[in-house]
């Protein structure tokens, strides 16, 4: 049996998820609501939220992005109106680059 891939993180991406996973906690507790019923709101097992809140880093990013809105964490430093804005600006960017990136062929010169 194939041995299980392994995925390394830097310290920064982990210092950032378990930020976080505490915002996301102490959020959680000012609006005293307990895990179980934001994991219902947030359609997700209270498990899942327990490691959402401790940062792990193999949760599913739209799970985290939910739970964040319910609590009312910001992940971008902008309100509803202007992460829309953004988000139109970036879409209109991606309109005008390349669909793919290719990779250029290197062209080897032999002919000493």
């Amino acid at each position: 049996m194939p041995k299980p891939i392994t995925r390394t993180y830097s310290r920064y991406t982990h210092e950032a998820s378990a930020l976080l996973g505490g915002l996301i906690r102490a959020a959680r507790k000012e609006r005293k609501l307990t895990a179980q019923e934001l994991a219902d709101r947030a359609g997700i097992s209270r498990g899942l939220l327990q490691r959402i809140e401790k940062g792990e880093l193999k949760c599913e990013i739209g799970s985290v992005f939910e739970v964040a809105a319910i609590v009312g964490v910001k992940l971008f430093d902008a309100d509803e109106t202007t992460l829309t804005k953004h988000l139109r600006q970036i879409e209109g960017k991606l309109a005008l680059l390349p669909k793919r990136i290719k990779t250029r062929k290197k062209t080897i010169r032999d002919d000493f």
